[in-house]
């Protein structure tokens, strides 16, 4: 089979900038005169950041109270991620253990809520690695049904669960696959 001639890369040259002609720039010097700034103040330059200014501190020292109380400075848990291939199929298999299960079966939101968020509390402070959650599958064609199934991922996916839960994913089917998660528990450190 013939193969078809090298093809030569042809040398690549900067592009150079054009600068103004005299013409040009004097032509843009009588058009900038006669342009009314909008702003009384000069714009700061743009490689220059403002000052960052407290509104409230601010408003607070011009009137001569004292400066409002500072808000605790809480860090952005970190985010989720999903199992490891290794870890689904040692879980789905029986070779790593759920050490506890969580049934929402039958719950409201809010009670499936605060149950959920007390029994990850606990898991983490008894560390454990994973637990099973089961949501329930709920019925196929009510609209309503599957309540939890549909929010349970998205409550693990908040700051608040975010702090207690490394990821989750699907149950196999033999742990109640689309109405189960597999919860791995974020270590406490303390």
């Amino acid at each position: 089979m013939k193969r078809p001639p090298p093809i030569a890369e042809s040398p690549v040259t900067p592009r150079r900038r054009r600068g103004l002609s005299e013409e040009d720039r004097a032509l843009w010097e009588s058009v900038a005169a006669q342009v009314k700034p909008l702003r009384k103040k000069p714009r700061p330059p743009k490689h220059a950041s403002p000052p960052a200014v407290d509104k409230p501190l601010a408003a607070a020292k011009s009137v001569g109270l004292s400066p409002p109380p500072a808000k605790p400075y809480w860090p952005e848990p970190p985010p989720l991620a999903p199992l490891a291939r290794r870890e689904r199929a040692q879980l789905s298999r029986g070779r790593k253990d759920i050490e506890a299960r969580l049934d929402l079966h039958g719950m409201t939101q809010s009670r499936a809520h605060r149950a959920l968020l007390s029994f990850l509390h606990r898991a983490s402070s008894e560390r454990l690695t994973f637990v099973l959650v089961i949501t329930g599958k709920g019925a196929g064609l009510d609209s309503e049904r599957g309540v939890l199934r549909r929010q349970v991922p998205r409550w693990l996916s908040l700051p608040e669960f975010r702090a207690l839960v490394v990821g989750f994913e699907e149950a196999h089917v033999g742990h109640g696959g689309e109405g189960a998660l597999y919860v791995r528990i974020r270590r406490s450190r303390g």
